[in-house]
């Protein structure tokens, strides 16, 4: 690292704090598994993101989505399903589907199906930028609710403690120099005194550009970068 020592850290999670593995492997699959009976069982306690789900489907502008039906309760979750399961095939970062797939993996984490898998470097990265006065937070496509319980829930403990921020999509895109500009003025400092890590480049570039300083996360099964000038880091440990 180059950069000198920041105030605040940003820190995306997949590829930089946990195994892109898990999130794609664990969770995701998780959250398809168990669609049908979280908003069989859940009721009218689910009503308010189904209502959010046929918002973003009446906006919709791939024509291969599939149909909504609102003519009984049961149409109506039946649809959701099918365009949840659509959603979540494209990737989409539908803030309707993140906040449901938060809502199932919160019911998998308190049964202890699911545990947060962190790097190992992670935990002492967090304790000791706390120690120093850094404030840490994290910015994520998933919803704020999806990451606190990933670090509440994680192979190390209760990992929330050391976390003072939580930016999901309702920032902005993770694309958009504008998030990260509105980040740093809701952490109350300069860009140049946060330093964002991710493994994502249009991440980096988008928060350099609105004045951060950045990190390239190195991990393993991270898919390869195109060629980039922001300095490198394989561990946590190499962040002062």
């Amino acid at each position: 690292m180059t950069t000198r020592k920041p105030r605040a850290i940003i820190l995306d999670i997949e590829g930089t704090t946990t195994p892109i593995a898990f999130v794609t492997k664990t969770l995701f699959p998780y959250a398809r598994r168990h669609l049908r009976s979280f908003l069989d069982h859940d009721g009218d306690a689910s009503s308010d993101v189904i209502a959010r789900l046929h918002a973003e489907h009446g906006h919709e502008p791939d024509p291969s989505s599939p149909p909504w039906s609102d003519d009984s309760p049961a149409a109506r979750r039946a649809s959701a399903i099918a365009y949840v399961g659509w959603l979540m095939d494209r990737d989409r970062k539908s803030p309707a589907l993140k906040e449901l797939q938060g809502r199932i993996w919160d019911a998998g984490y308190r049964s202890r199906e699911l545990v947060g898998e962190v790097f190992t470097d992670v935990p002492s990265a967090l304790q000791r930028w706390q120690r120093d006065g850094i404030g840490v937070g994290i910015f994520s496509s998933g919803s704020v609710l999806a990451q606190k319980l990933l670090f509440g829930y994680s192979s190390s403990g209760d990992l929330t403690r050391y976390l003072r921020w939580y930016f999901d999509t309702g920032i902005g895109a993770k694309g958009d120099p504008e998030s990260y500009a509105r980040i740093a003025s809701h952490v109350a400092m300069p860009p140049a005194d946060v330093l964002f890590v991710s493994d994502a480049l249009r991440e980096l570039d988008a928060a350099r550009t609105a004045g951060m300083q950045t990190a390239m996360s190195i991990r393993d099964g991270n898919p390869q970068q195109p060629p980039h000038d922001h300095p490198i880091v394989t561990s946590f440990d190499e962040i002062p």
